[in-house]
């Protein structure tokens, strides 16, 4: 997924988090059973995990340790979600995920 940065500062991001976020590398793992997924994110020393359901309300947590109520959609191998504004759409492509812009 690409943000803008105006995409950070409505998330509440300050232009210090911005550039961590950048310098960062994140391992990102998603296990699936039907329309149940696990997404475990793991940045550094944190490690975040989502589980949601296709098309149900679900609790997401980002890499500042907000919570925000979401639901996920499934078209064809792509994952998409609006939070607080901002949308994500992930390919997942056999064993790698994609963040589409």
């Amino acid at each position: 997924m690409v943000r803008t940065p105006q995409d950070h500062h409505r998330a509440g991001l300050s232009d210090e988090l911005i550039q961590k976020g950048k310098d960062l590398k994140s391992i990102s793992e998603i296990e699936q059973n039907g329309d149940d997924f696990k997404v475990t994110v793991t940045t550094g020393s944190k490690v975040i995990v989502n589980c949601f359901t296709v098309g149900q309300e679900c609790e997401l947590e980002n890499l500042t340790g907000e919570k925000a109520k979401a639901v996920v959609h499934m078209d064809g191998n792509k994952l998409t979600t609006s939070v607080k504004g901002i949308d994500s759409v992930t390919e997942i492509d056999g064993d790698t995920i994609v963040n589409l812009p």
